[in-house]
Parts: structure tokens; C-alpha cells; sequence
């Protein structure tokens, strides 16, 4: 796969130049547009799934497009083609003045290539180069590990995805830019069986790595080992208590639950249209003050982060709320124009088919100063949350639902039997302010989380020392 400079690659590939650039960007700008852009989009994605001791899907997707931009006011105008010539471009660009309702004549933008100001990643080799048949053997070995561990492990199924993106961003701002990205998971799931009762375990992980990132240290193999123990643990949980409790939140993927029940709604779009409920609130206190939530998307290496934003803006770390206090916005150019705020690098879209929109990129509390063993100790009966499923939330409201995967009952200060069919419900603003002790652990996830908003999917990270909640709400089987 192609890795040198990604503009010179582009204008190569589609028999473009930069002249075509400064064109396409000055006609759609026209005169009474607030801003354009084109995005330049390459993926190869390379995909292998194992299921009943079988590798029984291998495949590789390429494609490739061009999508034109144009803002008036608050409407978006938007056009994309997988044919990327002059005069597809043309058409896009008249496509999206007339979505926008805007036309004029051409003005006239001198497009300047512009610097990363950042390089998270690191490639020797991309991932997508790897040959099928290591990836083959990697899965196989997955299936072998597991089925050692335990006997009563019946099914594996294990999937590795690897995929590398080309992108670049020709802006009415002034800059042409573009970024190599790399992304890499693997995920295992282990079916357990027992007297009749079958039960599951899955864990994974990956980001902006080389595929060898999955082999170091035998990394492959604890996600395997974690899995089975997930599925062993819950042949033996009992039925969830139900009923208003203490919940502490492990360390690490319970963060999913911040970004969910909060971090939605703390996107730009959403306030500005007032339909948050943290809408109208910067400078307010919306949680407890042990409370600092940030979203950054420069940490080396992790699935949520990039060099630029899909609006070519150069990612950065954002305070949402400090000591409690709401301090800010994810924002995009779009909403920060309107709103009158800063860019915050968190314009991303799913694919040149697709328009940017606010949306997080690693998002995580900051660590506090108890230790996780005071939090537990300091709960006399609860529930202890380690790893979760899915979940709902309403962001004009704050109101969730969260299914916990993996979850223990807190009896006299210590941790003692796992339960099934856990659910924490409640509202997010509300949970803010119910957290009563935060640890000094923080733990980002291993790297699997994939958000959707607005049928788009994007790849996020999370994160979260462990806390304590007062007295939130747990749905399950059994009476409290």
C-alpha cells in the first residue's frame, strides 16, 4: 500500500493538480459560501473471521472517492462521486451549492500545503500488508489457545480487521493536508458449556499499530485467555439483584458509559441546538467536583486518535469538565462558526460519503485519589461493573441503559460472586453528580470501541479510573 506523501499521492492517482485543487475549492466558495472543501478518501480494509475451528471468511475491500462541501449559513450542501475526475468534481460542486442554495461567481483561494503538527503513528509497514495467510495462522492459533485453556470451551469465533486509509483535505481556509491512517483490531469470542448451560466471553483490542502490535508480548494471547475466562465466570453467575444501589465502575472499557450517557451529549451540534441536556450550562457545575472529563485525540497510537480531523484540523485535548464545571464543546467548523467557539479538531465522518459532524475521539475521566480497594471497601452491598455490552442513551434528556457483560456483587466491602443480566439505568447528568469517589487508576480501553451517530460509525477510545455511584438504579432478575 502506497505510504509516501498522501497529496502528491492523490493528485498522481486521479490525474489531478494542484491548480484543480485551488479550482474546485475557489468555484465552490463562490461568493456568499462561508466555507468548502473536497476530501480525498483511499481505504484498503482487509477483514479474516474463524468460527468452529474454521476460517470461514477472508476478503479485502478497497474503495476510493471524492466528496465536495459547500456551507452557507447553517446548511451544508454535499456531493461525492467514486469517480474522481476534473469533471466529477465539477458536478459535485454544483450538486452541493444548489443543496446549500447557494451560488455566485467564483472567487478565487490560494491553496498552501500545510504541516502535521503532529504524527501519532508510526508505520514500518501497513497493516493491510500483512500476508492472509499470517493473519490465518494467527486466528488458528487463537482457536487452539483457547480450547487448552478449558475444556469446556465448545466455540471460538475470532476476527482480525486491518485497514489503511489515505485521506486529504483541500479547505476555502487556505490549506491542502493529508494523513496515512492505520487502524488494526482483533476481537475473540469463547462459547463455554456446562451441565447444559452455555455461556459467553469476548475481549480484544487494537489501534493505529502495525499488525505486530497483536503478537507483542503475546498480546493475542491474553486477549484469548480474558475471553475464556469471561465465558467460565458466567457459567457460575447468578441473577442480578434489582433495585437502587452503589455501582463502583471498574477501571478501563467502563468508560463506554461516560461517552454514551455524557459524552454525546457534550457535542457541538447538539447545543447548539439546544436538544442537550447539558445545552446553556458552560461555567455551570453539572457534576461532582471530583469530576474532570476530557477528550483528546493526540495519544499515540490509540484507536480514537488522529493527526487531523476529517476537516484537516489538527486533533487536540479538550476540558470538558473540570473539577465538575462544564468548561467546553466538542466542536467541527460548522457549529464553531455558528456557536462563536473555538475548533476543537472533532470534525469526523465515516467516509467520503459521508458529511463531518461533532464527534468524540478518545474520551476519558481523569483519575482521582482513592485507591480502588478504599472505593470497594467503602461499599457495604453493591455491584462492581468491570466490563459492559451495549447500551441506549436519549441525549436530549441524558436518560441510558447499559447491560453489564461482566459484573460481581459487593458484599461487606469485597468483591465476591459474578452475576448475569445486569442493566445500569439512569441519566447521565444526574450520574455526574452521584459520583462520590474517583481512583487514582485510570485505564484507557484496549482498543474496540466503534461509535454510531446519525448511521455514521467511527472508531473512539474511552477510558475511566474506578468510581463510585450513589444510589444509581440496577435492572435485573433477582429482588433486591
Amino acid at each position: 500500500m502506497e505510504t509516501r506523501e498522501p497529496v502528491a499521492f492523490f493528485l498522481d492517482r486521479f490525474g489531478l493538480s494542484a491548480r484543480n485543487l485551488e479550482d474546485t475549492v475557489s468555484s465552490a466558495i463562490a461568493r456568499r459560501a462561508d466555507y468548502a472543501d473536497i476530501y480525498f478518501e483511499l481505504r484498503t480494509l482487509q477483514s479474516l473471521s474463524l468460527e468452529d475451528g474454521i476460517v470461514k471468511s477472508a476478503g479485502q475491500h478497497v474503495s476510493q472517492g471524492a466528496g465536495v462541501r459547500v456551507v452557507a449559513g447553517d446548511k451544508t450542501g454535499y456531493a461525492h462521486s467514486d469517480d474522481v475526475t476534473i469533471e466529477s468534481l465539477r458536478i459535485a460542486t454544483r450538486t452541493a451549492q444548489a443543496i446549500a442554495q447557494h451560488g455566485g461567481e467564483p472567487g478565487s483561494v490560494a491553496v498552501r500545503p500545510a504541516k502535521l503538527t503532529h504524527d501519532l503513528y508510526h508505520l514500518k509497514q501497513s497493516p493491510s500488508d500483512v500476508a492472509l495467510d499470517d493473519k490465518v495462522e494467527l486466528l488458528n492459533r487463537i482457536d487452539v489457545a483457547a480450547r487448552r485453556q478449558d475444556s469446556r470451551i465448545k466455540n471460538v469465533l475470532a476476527s482480525v480487521v486491518a485497514e489503511h486509509k489515505i485521506v486529504v483535505i483541500a479547505s476555502s481556509a487556505g490549506f491542502v493536508v493529508g494523513d496515512v491512517q492505520p487502524l488494526v483490531r482483533l476481537n475473540v469470542t469463547c462459547i463455554a458449556e456446562e451441565n447444559g448451560r452455555r455461556e459467553q466471553g469476548t475481549y480484544g483490542g487494537g489501534g493505529r499499530v502495525e499488525y505486530s502490535y497483536l503478537l507483542e508480548d503475546d498480546r493475542y494471547l491474553r486477549f484469548t485467555r480474558t475471553a475464556v475466562e469471561h465465558a467460565l465466570r458466567n457459567l457460575h453467575a447468578t441473577e442480578a439483584p434489582a433495585g437502587s444501589m452503589t455501582v463502583v465502575l471498574g477501571p478501563g472499557w467502563p468508560g463506554v458509559l461516560l461517552h454514551e450517557a455524557i459524552g454525546h451529549g457534550l457535542e457541538g451540534d447538539f447545543n447548539r441546538k439546544k436538544v442537550s441536556a447539558f445545552s446553556g450550562l458552560l461555567g455551570k457545575q453539572v457534576a461532582s467536583p471530583l469530576c474532570t472529563v476530557v477528550d483528546d485525540g493526540t495519544m499515540a497510537n490509540r484507536r480514537g486518535s488522529l493527526n487531523i480531523d476529517d476537516e484537516g484540523t489538527p486533533t487536540g485535548r479538550t476540558v470538558l469538565i473540570e473539577k465538575g464545571i462544564l468548561k467546553g464543546y466538542l466542536q467541527d467548523r460548522l457549529n464553531a462558526r455558528l456557536m462563536g467557539m473555538p475548533l476543537t479538531g472533532n470534525g469526523r465522518r465515516e467516509s467520503f460519503a459521508h458529511i463531518p459532524m461533532p464527534r468524540m475521539t478518545n474520551t476519558f475521566m481523569l483519575s482521582g485519589e482513592s485507591t480502588a480497594d478504599e472505593i470497594i471497601g467503602s461499599v457495604d452491598r453493591g455491584l462492581y461493573a468491570a466490563y459492559f455490552g451495549g447500551g441506549q442513551v436519549d441525549i436530549t434528556n441524558g436518560k441510558f441503559v447499559f447491560s453489564a457483560n461482566e459484573a460481581y456483587l459487593i458484599e461487606g466491602g469485597k468483591v465476591t460472586r459474578p452475576v448475569k443480566g445486569a442493566t445500569l439505568i439512569g441519566n447521565g447528568p444526574d450520574v455526574l453528580t452521584r459520583i462520590s469517589m474517583v481512583g487514582n487508576d485510570l485505564h484507557l480501553d484496549e482498543g474496540i470501541g466503534t461509535c454510531g451517530k446519525d448511521g455514521q460509525s467511527v472508531p473512539v477510545g474511552v477510558g475511566l479510573p474506578t468510581i463510585r455511584i450513589d444510589a444509581l438504579t440496577v435492572g435485573g432478575t433477582q429482588a433486591g
